[in-house]
């Protein structure tokens, strides 16, 4: 069921209508729960079973870290919890890429291995709610919140649909107290969620699944594209990556708000950083922030030795990469981005910056930024590292190749969308519109919405991240 099928506005309508008209809080509660495993078990009721289990072992977990001040019971209950959550994760998304890539090394070894022919369906989201879950364990481990008291509640936070199967990650100390009271809303919120809605919908539907169909025909055939064509089409992808996972987290949060709930912001204008770190900072905020207080600190996090800081984010990052797919080319797409993150740091040390040379200096680190995150791009969009080699020489050397190319006016959406980051960010515009007066709201949002219904695509794809 997605966000932008006529499917999921029947369900949405129907759960707005019973949500509100319930009186008690702990009805609403109840009734977001099962609504929640009503929309995961949509794709697969099995796989709803088995999000029940796991987060009410979790749930036990963190009850019997709590009830002991003791170290070492504690420790075997939260590396239970990691044990559980990552065994699961690794034989649904990871059992494959482990086991090809153990027959593959001892292929080149001489040495022949049978590939197990296990067919494992990949849960959808299920990168998303083992972390999410993990994170709550690992907090009360650390004692930065208290455990939650009502299983029901702690169902309900680990299965929150609008969330729940590709994020933004939340954490139990941010929207587990939203659980308390009795949600209200205002006329301004309700206009600011619709608001929201309909931009992540024009992201997903309007932007990325049109220019989608260019993508895949030079990605698909690279050798029969002229290098122009191939540049073109990776920017295109960086476009569609964006306005589909955002569009998406767009979508997600205003539904959270049009049930009273706020979620985390997930992206902030990624394409204007002016370096890799800036990047990760406004890219996937949810997941990065959730790698550097998970992964990063606990692998010790900045030390004293520059070396020891690095190794720490390159592990941080292949990490990263790697939660990101089972693929040596996401592996290759984390490292590069942790390589480039202790390089920038390093020529920051070596090179500080001069005042008369700020201005000059960050535009040329928005213009390398930009470039090299298109180009790393091509590593988590290529099926092949044939094809990724190709797509790389064409756009670092701009190699004419074949002869097929895409229509020119393509070569303006980059532009197009810097510009419209730009004024999003340094505008008031969703302030605005949601302060007009009702009649007003409706008569531009009526015609937005027509505008974007004309604009549909032939069919619906599904969300890029869904695969994580």
């Amino acid at each position: 069921m997605l966000f932008v099928e006529s499917q999921f506005f029947l369900f949405f309508a129907i759960v707005l209508i019973i949500y509100w008209s319930l009186r008690s809080n702990d009805l609403r509660k109840w009734f977001v729960l099962f609504a929640s495993y009503y929309f995961y078990g949509c794709w697969d009721w099995r796989f709803a079973g088995m999000l029940f289990v796991l987060s009410t072992a979790d749930w036990l977990f963190a009850r019997q870290i709590s009830r002991t001040e003791q170290q070492r019971p504690r420790k075997i209950y939260v590396f239970a919890s990691l044990a559980m959550n990552l065994t699961v994760l690794g034989f649904f998304k990871y059992f494959h890429f482990f086991v090809g890539s153990a027959v593959s090394l001892a292929g080149a070894m001489h040495v022949h291995l049978d590939e197990p022919t296990i067919r494992i369906i990949l849960p959808v989201g299920i990168s998303f709610f083992t972390f999410q879950s993990l994170s709550y364990t690992i907090d009360v481990y650390r004692r930065e919140i208290p455990p939650v008291a009502s299983l029901r509640d702690y169902l309900m936070f680990s299965s929150f649909f609008p969330q729940l199967v590709a994020g933004p990650i939340v954490r139990p100390k941010y929207f587990v107290p939203q659980m308390a009271g009795r949600k209200t809303l205002s006329l301004d919120d309700v206009k600011g969620a619709m608001y929201l809605f309909l931009l992540g919908y024009i992201k997903k539907l309007c932007i990325a699944d049109n220019i989608s169909p260019f993508v895949d025909q030079v990605f698909n055939h690279p050798a029969a594209y002229t290098g122009f064509a191939s540049i073109t089409a990776v920017w295109l992808y960086t476009i569609q990556i964006f306005c589909d996972f955002s569009g998406y987290s767009d979508m997600a949060i205003a539904v959270a708000a049009l049930l009273g709930y706020k979620l985390v912001l997930n992206f902030d204008a990624p394409y204007l950083a002016i370096s890799i770190q800036d990047f990760w900072r406004r890219w996937h905020i949810s997941l990065s922030s959730w790698i550097r207080d998970y992964i990063y600190i606990s692998l010790g996090g900045r030390m004293k030795f520059r070396l020891l800081t690095y190794r720490n984010l390159m592990l941080t990052m292949l990490a990263g990469g790697l939660w990101h797919g089972a693929a040596w080319n996401f592996v290759i797409w984390g490292g590069a981005h942790g390589a480039a993150q202790f390089l920038h740091q390093e020529f920051k040390l070596h090179f500080p910056p001069r005042p008369s040379q700020e201005p000059w200096r960050k535009l040329a680190s928005w213009f390398l930024t930009l470039n090299f995150v298109c180009l790393t791009w091509i590593l988590f969009r290529s099926a092949t590292f044939s094809t990724a080699w190709l797509m790389i020489k064409r756009y670092l050397l701009i190699d004419h190749g074949g002869t097929q190319t895409l229509p020119l006016w393509l070569a303006a959406a980059g532009p197009v969308l810097l510009l419209q980051q730009l004024m999003m960010r340094h505008s008031n515009f969703g302030p605005w519109i949601c302060n007009l007066s009702l009649p007003r709201f409706a008569m531009i949002y009526g015609a937005t919405w027509a505008l974007a219904v004309s604009l549909l695509p032939l069919g619906y794809r599904p969300f890029i991240y869904f695969q994580f």
